[in-house]
């Protein structure tokens, strides 16, 4: 399985007038290889008609490509809404897989006009990771009753395939608020991708981590009326698996830390999704960055990306050389 993902918005300086990373997530890279070139895809949110990721309307889904990390073309339009689609606004966290033959986007939408309110993880797919991307999905593969984001593919070793998301601190505009303590599921899909399975497992608690640290905004600072956060919370961003070469499981995911947004490491004790998740001590980056993918080069580098500073509008697309060990990921120095 390859791997697409989303941090695309604003992702160099030279496109930044176009696009931001905000909590979109051009983090999310693909490394396709045809004809022996390397080709490489990085996503993210469209600010085509909008400056409001949080709560304005949604536009879609952009890509860059490069074969060389250095120089990128684009934008390239991976989604627009067709009329009727049932994502308005939040248009959050795109990321793409090759499973099968085709390719499956799992991007994160919320309604605005329609009660109750909705947000959730749903599936996209093409024939290209650069698209474009349709529907696929029915709505949301995440619980419709409950504010999810960020899902991610994960197929084990019996092929089946699942979902891995956030119930986390960001609730829904005008409708329910994120909780306190952030969670991470776990939900079977059916074998085509096109609905959730049975009841989500808990797989761990933003608190079980030690690093990670609730979000205390300065005083007379309100967070955006849009996210309806709750108080002081418990952060569970941007989950990304890596299986290691002999076997072991990692999670990468995000949380605020004690320098702002940060991001660590977990890795199944079974070795399968379910766990028990171990948390890693520290963070594996720990400053004002994060919703983080590796990317695995066909040239067999590995690549730490995720976004950096978490601050609008500055955010920006950053690739650190990286290690994946049995224990952990660690950058390389």
């Amino acid at each position: 399985m390859f791997l697409c993902g989303g941090l695309l918005a604003q992702c160099f300086s030279a496109l930044s007038s176009y696009l931001s990373l905000v909590d979109s997530s051009f983090t999310r890279p693909y490394d396709n290889v045809k004809n022996s070139q390397q080709n490489l895809s990085l996503l993210g949110s469209s600010l085509l008609f909008t400056h409001n990721l949080w709560g304005g309307p949604g536009t879609g889904f952009d890509c860059f490509t490069s074969t060389d990390l250095q120089n990128w073309d684009g934008p390239i339009a991976a989604f627009r809404p067709a009329a009727g689609f049932w994502g308005e606004t939040q248009f959050w966290a795109p990321e793409v897989h090759k499973y099968g033959e085709r390719f499956y986007m799992l991007a994160t939408f919320a309604t605005a006009s329609v009660t109750p309110k909705v947000r959730g993880t749903a599936i996209l797919v093409s024939d290209s990771p650069t698209g474009p991307f349709l529907p696929h999905s029915d709505g949301p593969v995440t619980p419709a009753e409950l504010p999810c984001l960020d899902g991610t593919l994960f197929v084990d070793d019996s092929e089946q395939p699942w979902i891995v998301y956030s119930r986390g601190a960001e609730g829904v505009p005008g409708g329910a608020a994120g909780i306190a303590d952030g969670e991470m599921y776990a939900r079977k899909l059916s074998l085509d991708l096109r609905e959730g399975l049975g009841e989500p497992v808990l797989l761990f608690k933003s608190s079980s981590a030690k690093w990670s640290k609730p979000m205390v905004l300065p005083p007379g600072v309100e967070p955006k009326a849009e996210l309806n956060l709750a108080k002081d919370p418990l952060f569970t961003d941007g989950a990304f698996l890596v299986r290691t070469e002999s076997g072991a499981l990692l999670m990468l995911w995000s949380s605020f830390g004690v320098e702002g947004y940060a991001m660590g490491v977990a890795r199944s004790a079974s070795g399968s999704i379910v766990g028990p998740w171990v948390q890693s001590d520290e963070p594996v980056w720990g400053r004002s960055g994060g919703h983080g993918m590796v990317l695995r080069t066909s040239s067999g580098n590995d690549y730490l990306v995720l976004h950096y500073p978490n601050d609008t509008p500055n955010e920006r697309a950053r690739l650190e050389p990286a290690l994946v060990t049995n224990e952990g990921i660690s950058l390389v120095s």
